[in-house]
This record gives structure tokens, C-alpha cells and sequence, in this order.
């Protein structure tokens, strides 16, 4: 089994999870629905991406059990959903202003650069440094962070970060 697999199946659950979550603990709030449209998008828009410009990284196999692993532990990024569903918790509107700028800039910087190291590796091997790795190496990361962070940040509460931490 390729590592992606559990990768895709828990990026790609995310909205229905998402909106399970709404439906469970009745809250269909803006800030319940912005959340959903944002991180439900962001798991489509990674299949997406995967079947047009894959990370080849994500292309190992690995054991079952190992695939189980990776399934579960990103469930801690369901933490934030969660805390933010379940306690109602309605963030500030500015909050959800700056959520929403993060994960745009955030899906720019991490679908672009990855797109750019797709493409200019197939056509030319080597280190990459035009364009978004001109002055960084991981801009692809950092735009995951500004995603995620932002995840965490709708929240409105600390367990929000926890996935983050654990996975940067």
C-alpha cells in the first residue's frame, strides 16, 4: 500500500467528517460553515492535486499497520472541527477574516510550489531555486502551516493546535 492512500482517504473524509460533526452536535453557525467550506475544500483541492502533480513521497509503500498509523494520527487534525463544533464557539468576526486570508495565501503558496517543483523537476533534475524556492526551500510548508494554522486559530480554543505542534 502507497503512503498516500491514507493520506487521500482522511484529506478527502475531512468535509464529510466536518459536516457529521455540524449535524451531530446541531450547529450549523457561520463559523461551523466557514470551517467546513474551508478545510473540506483544501481536502478536495489535495486529491486534486495528487492526480494532476503528486508528491513523489507519497508514492513509498508502507505496511498496513503503518497506514492505520497515519490515518489515526492525522486525525488530530480533526481536534480543531471538533473543539469548534462542539463548544459552539463562535470566533470573532475578525478572526474568521484572518482565518480565510491565511488559507488563501496558504493554498497559493503550498499548490503553487508544489506544482513549480512538479513540473520543473520532470524537466530538469536538480535544486530548484526560480520562483517560489528562489528564497525559500519549503514553501510548500510554510503555506501548510499558514492552512493549518488557520484551522487551529478558528477553533477559538488551544486544542485546536494541537495537531500543528505535533505535526511541525
Amino acid at each position: 500500500m502507497k503512503l498516500k492512500y491514507p493520506i487521500n482517504l482522511h484529506k478527502g473524509a475531512t468535509a464529510a467528517v466536518v459536516l457529521a460533526m455540524m449535524a451531530a452536535y446541531q450547529n450549523f453557525s457561520a463559523a461551523a460553515w466557514i470551517y467546513l467550506a474551508l478545510h473540506g475544500s483544501y481536502g478536495l483541492l489535495w486529491l486534486l492535486k495528487d492526480s494532476l502533480f503528486p508528491d513523489k513521497q507519497w508514492e513509498q509503500p508502507v505496511s498496513a499497520g503503518y497506514a492505520v498509523f497515519v490515518f489515526v494520527a492525522l486525525g488530530l487534525y480533526w481536534l480543531a472541527p471538533w473543539v469548534l463544533i462542539s463548544g459552539h464557539r463562535d470566533p470573532a468576526p475578525v478572526v474568521m477574516a484572518a482565518v480565510v486570508a491565511m488559507n488563501m495565501f496558504g493554498v497559493m503558496l503550498h499548490f503553487g510550489s508544489d506544482a513549480q517543483k512538479y513540473f520543473t523537476l520532470k524537466y530538469k533534475p536538480g535544486l530548484i531555486t526560480e520562483g517560489f524556492f528562489a528564497r525559500c526551500r519549503n514553501t510548500n510548508y510554510l503555506g501548510e502551516l499558514l492552512i493549518y494554522g488557520g484551522f487551529a486559530l478558528m477553533a477559538d480554543h488551544w486544542m485546536g493546535f494541537i495537531g500543528i505542534v505535533v505535526f511541525f
